[in-house]
């Protein structure tokens, strides 16, 4: 089977063209790593566009090829992702795939997908018309055009891979199917070897921003910093303008509990933190399917997470890790105090977590359910 996939070089994102290889988000090069495992079955042609041209590699694994787009500034979002479009469909064209999956409604590759010419589903990473609707998004702000342009391509598509229920009931009354199948994780973070440091660390990871709610959870904290010794250390980009960085940047320079250590992603860099943490905390108002948890639960390091939108998924409360209300500062509190203060519990969490990560998020085992799907829409 010949699949093309549309994903984000994060080259484009961050503007890193110098960089001598692509590099994907987390959930799309787990997939990929799936994929990278069955030569035999499968043959995979990665479609990614870029705003400056970037030295690539022709294959990035033996049944993988790479094909990295020159797409001018004028052909993204400002006239509605036309040149992403127009290019994809060229070079889809060559290809000649059986299927074009779309990774993700954040940017160009949803759009590019339904409108290649061929056979398309999509995986929704992040729902954004329900992040807009907490952000409280602004008529035509980027996060307003993201949930219409998500809105737009969803029915277009032969259907959605939803990487949780929570996308599954959000997208049940457009899509034309849905499937059920959790995002991969990288498999080296079941080599994790953890070694908590004492006095316990505890580790907050995502951006720093209204949804993943630091702020809050910080103050949620105060009173049991002042009685208990610990450190959270705080991982996430912050932008400089921004008032809600801004507030962070300040509560966490007052404490000295705190540590916030910049943004950090990928196994190498998260390696060493995961290894000394006692636990993983998630205080988010909102999230699909994040990734830190399933990392944290491969490399054994017990989650403390908030009960909203697909963690509930990832997590069973008090089997696989804690679940906890993040809109209440007692019941956020009080989840981390019993992390800290009850070990044989936290261990054990960690065990099953790590077992379930094992069955259900390891890339061979999500690529072969992702085979399945094409096959199935071609069938139709």
């Amino acid at each position: 089977m010949k699949i093309a996939i549309l994903t984000t070089d994060n080259r484009e994102y961050g503007k890193d063209y110098g960089h001598p290889t692509p590099y994907f988000g987390t959930a799309p090069q787990a997939l990929l790593e799936g994929f990278a495992s069955m030569p035999e079955e499968v043959e995979i042609h990665v479609i990614s566009c870029l705003q400056k041209i970037a030295p690539s590699p022709e294959k990035i694994a033996d049944n993988i090829w790479y094909h990295g787009l020159h797409v001018p500034k004028i052909g993204w979002l400002r006239t509605g992702y036309q040149g992403c479009i127009r290019a994809v469909r060229k070079k889809v064209r060559e290809i000649n795939p059986d299927i074009v999956h779309g990774q993700g409604t954040e940017r160009d590759c949803a759009i590019s997908a339904v409108f290649s010419g061929y056979p398309s589903v999509l995986t929704i990473h992040g729902n954004m018309r329900l992040v807009a609707a907490v952000h409280h998004a602004r008529p035509f702000s980027y996060l307003w055009q993201m949930a219409k342009l998500e809105a737009f391509t969803i029915p277009r598509s032969e259907g959605v891979v939803c990487i949780t229920n929570y996308t599954r009931q959000a997208v049940a009354s457009r899509a034309k199917k849905t499937w059920l199948v959790p995002n991969a994780v990288n498999p080296r973070f079941f080599d994790a070897q953890p070694a908590p440091t004492e006095p316990p660390a505890g580790l907050c990871i995502g951006v720093i921003g209204l949804r993943k709610n630091q702020n809050a959870f910080i103050r949620a904290l105060d009173p049991l910093a002042a009685k208990r010794k610990f450190k959270m250390i705080f991982l996430g980009g912050t932008e400089e303008k921004d008032p809600y960085s801004q507030e962070f940047l300040e509560l966490v320079k007052s404490r000295p509990w705190c540590e916030y250590s910049g943004f950090r992603s990928g196994y190498e860099k998260l390696k060493p933190y995961f290894e000394k943490a006692s636990l993983l905390a998630l205080p988010t108002l909102e999230d699909n399917c994040p990734m830190v948890v399933l990392e944290a639960m491969a490399a054994g390091v017990p989650v403390m997470a908030a009960n909203v939108g697909g963690v509930p998924d990832l997590v069973e409360d008090s089997k696989t890790g804690l679940l906890c209300d993040s809109q209440s500062a007692a019941s956020m509190s009080g989840a981390v105090e019993k992390m800290l203060t009850q070990p044989d519990l936290a261990r054990s969490l960690a065990i099953q977590a790590k077992r379930l990560a094992k069955e259900r998020f390891h890339p061979a085992i999500v690529a072969k359910r992702h085979l399945e799907i094409y096959g199935e829409v071609l069938g139709r």
